[in-house]
């Protein structure tokens, strides 16, 4: 993918939030994005009207398409979508993710199994559907869009969503070194605690069993009612979530194998980028100790 080339995109959750941000911004860049919507006729056709507009308004190759990544049937049949109309697809953007507050015992196991499915499962539905192309093709680029929590200062009560998330991000760094013979680079935008701009506490799911999260009230209800003001008052006024966009769109500009494995958009600072430049720097280690030299790009740890 030279880096002065429109590429073919596709985001996933792009109905608000870091995806919809994402989509604009890539398209605003010059590439041709496809915005992966679930139920985009029904619950989000709203999502899909205003997505339509702005790219009329601003005459960007932006285009929705049905995406459901918790159904395989549907991740293969926006890929087949894609392929249909551009004959190619260069960059999948792993974004779509649900988030759930509240004392991680008084979630059932279904509903952490119901986490899992969207914000991990979901990144595997859309990998078995697009990477056998990007195989053939010998290049492209996965982004996946992490979080801190995985290494930083997580807070409680988001116990259940930062373990996804941290699911996801094992698995995207196990992608890395297994795609990375085909010409594929791995990103991993790791995003702080982003409390306006995205739609995270606000849709964010509960515990399903009330008497549980009852029972931790007395103790820790001040602190579970005022969770997310306390993370806001660490954000600096000038945050903006599109920063997170702004940087997907830098990765993808970059020239292959220099991209980092991990970039950090994290107002609060909650330590995250100092955790994983060790981390990273481990793994890389390790790596060339194993002779695995030729799986690591000039990117691949701070």
């Amino acid at each position: 993918m030279p880096s002065d080339t429109p590429t073919t995109v596709l985001v996933t959750g792009a109905s608000s939030g870091f995806g919809a941000l994402t989509a604009r911004a890539l398209a605003r860049a010059g590439h041709t994005v496809y915005a992966g919507i679930r139920q985009p006729t029904t619950r989000n056709a709203p999502a899909v009207a205003e997505l339509t507009r702005y790219a009329t308004d601003h005459d960007v190759d932006l285009r929705a398409v049905e995406l459901d990544v918790t159904s395989q049937d549907s991740a293969d049949a926006a890929i087949a979508r894609i392929l249909a109309d551009r004959n190619r697809l260069d960059v999948i953007v792993h974004n779509a993710g649900h988030m759930a507050t509240g004392p991680a015992e008084a979630f059932t196991p279904e509903q952490l199994a119901q986490l899992y499915d969207v914000n991990v499962l979901g990144t595997q539905r859309v990998n078995r559907a697009a990477l056998p192309h990007l195989r053939a093709q010998g290049d492209g680029l996965l982004v996946w869009i992490g979080s801190s929590s995985t290494r930083g200062g997580c807070p409680p009560f988001i116990g259940p969503y930062f373990a996804a998330k941290a699911a996801m991000d094992a698995l995207a760094v196990s992608y890395a070194a297994e795609v990375v013979r085909f010409g594929i680079d791995t990103a991993i935008v790791v995003p702080g605690a982003f409390t306006s701009g995205t739609n995270h506490f606000r849709h964010a799911g509960a515990p399903a069993d009330p008497d549980r999260a009852t029972a931790y009230d007395e103790r820790y209800g001040t602190l579970l009612a005022d969770l997310d003001q306390r993370l806001a008052a660490l954000i600096p006024p000038d945050a903006d979530a599109a920063h997170v966009a702004d940087a997907v769109v830098r990765l993808v500009a970059l020239p292959a194998s220099t991209r980092p494995l991990r970039t950090h958009i994290d107002p609060s600072r909650d330590g995250s980028e100092v955790v994983s430049a060790v981390a990273d720097r481990v793994r890389a280690e390790f790596f060339r100790r194993a002779g695995l030299d030729d799986l690591l790009t000039t990117g691949s740890s701070l």
